[in-house]
């Protein structure tokens, strides 16, 4: 397999070579695509969490568990400022 880099990443892999920190050009594009790998499983499982969040939401909203937006903004604002409060009085 042929793959064409740029200059600026020539000049990574070379650095990283040149570091010790790998024993060829190989090894540090090995690397990179274990990260990408990596990346892409960790963007995946995310995805599915959150698509298994929206479906919480979605259940509570069916069965009537939900909050008015202003009572939750209001909760938001009592906590913030004790929050504030308390660490004032760390000081």
């Amino acid at each position: 397999m042929n793959i064409s880099l740029s200059s600026e990443f020539e000049r990574l892999i070379e650095q990283k070579v040149k570091s010790g920190m790998y024993n060829s050009a190989s090894e540090v594009v090995r690397a990179g695509l274990r990260l990408l790998q990596e990346q892409e499983e960790f963007r995946n499982l995310r995805f599915t969490e959150l698509k298994h969040e929206i479906q919480r939401g979605l259940d509570d909203i069916e069965q009537g568990r939900i909050i008015d937006g202003e009572e939750v903004f209001e909760e938001l604002i009592k906590r913030n400022q004790k929050f504030k409060k308390n660490n004032k009085n760390k000081k």
